[in-house]
């Protein structure tokens, strides 16, 4: 298991979740058929260990690619702006429920995860450019970035290893001053989003509906649609699902804002590799599988409260 005091630390922030119930978290993107970059700075390491009964050799660790052995890591790209699926803590470390699914990833296969900060909609295009080994940044897997035909995917596609499910959510400031209710009440407002996820998509879905058009703020990062909103230059965010619960919750001692209506589209988080390297998706799906099967990715979800999005079994969607 990888529990750790700073992480236990980490999870106070976050600890009224309890009390919001059960999770079905949302995700950023949209659904699969089937189930630029930015360097703002921040790194993080989650270190592996090889040898013995600690991880590193034999079962997944075997299936590695021999060029990620020899460095000894992998580099994962991710929009470390996201809390609390990846963010800078009050320490300035990376945090979250992807870097620790990174760390006891690591764990089975003998490597250290390096997180490395990048823009979104960057994302796909900076692996398949050989910027990131992979991606972690709860991405949707969906069949348009299977196929390199999403917005984001310009440059090629991704083969996708699912280890969460989660759907969107609309964030209002408290006592929720315009009624919205769902996203028909979002004509002639206001709505921000960030840049190439679902939750932009899903805005431009319902502009096609609303009689009175929807004013959109499309943001590089999803902290400025936050923003915005608690300026009041936008009267809703759209946002995946944890993402508005942690703001609801936390943000302003959980005064200034809430979460209304009910989550849309909910839809698997998915490890983006590029096509190619199969080798390093199959080492990564079975590694994802053994810390299913003996309990860690348990443990991590608990720690963060997230247990409704789990999954049993890390499934690959090629988009063959």
């Amino acid at each position: 298991m990888i529990a750790s005091t700073t992480r236990r630390s980490r999870l106070a922030a976050v600890g009224a979740f309890v009390a919001a119930g059960a999770l079905l978290l949302s995700a950023c993107g949209d659904q699969t058929d089937d189930a630029g970059n930015g360097d703002d700075g921040g790194e993080s390491s989650a270190e592996g260990s090889s040898g013995g009964d600690e991880g590193g050799t034999g079962g997944a660790a075997d299936l590695l690619p021999q060029e990620i052995r020899d460095a000894g890591e992998i580099t994962v790209g991710s929009d470390i702006a996201y809390a609390p699926i990846e963010f800078i803590d009050e320490n300035d470390e990376i945090a979250g429920i992807d870097p620790d699914i990174g760390a006891a990833l690591g764990e089975v296969l003998g490597v250290e995860f390096t997180f490395e900060n990048g823009t979104f909609d960057g994302l796909i295009l900076g692996m398949n450019n050989g910027r990131y080994d992979v991606i972690m940044s709860a991405m949707t897997d969906t069949a348009e970035r299977q196929q390199g035909a999403s917005a984001d995917a310009e440059g090629g596609g991704a083969d996708f290893v699912n280890y969460f499910q989660a759907g969107s959510a609309i964030l209002v400031e408290a006592g929720n001053p315009e009624g919205i209710q769902s996203q028909d009440d979002l004509c002639g407002l206001t709505v921000a989003a960030q840049q190439g996820t679902a939750n932009e998509a899903l805005i431009e879905a319902q502009q096609e509906a609303c009689d009175e058009p929807i004013e959109t703020m499309i943001n590089d990062v999803d902290s400025d649609s936050i923003t915005a909103l608690q300026n009041g230059r936008a009267q809703a965010v759209i946002t995946d699902y944890p993402v508005a619960l942690y703001n609801e919750l936390t943000a302003g001692g959980g005064e200034l804002f809430e979460v209304t209506g009910d989550q849309i589209d909910a839809a698997p988080y998915g490890i983006a590799v590029p096509k190619e390297e199969t080798e390093l998706r199959d080492a990564l799906q079975a590694a994802m599988q053994e810390i299913i099967d003996n309990g860690t990715y348990a443990d991590i979800l608990a720690e963060w409260n997230a247990e409704a999005g789990a999954i049993e079994e890390a499934t690959v969607n090629a988009g063959e």
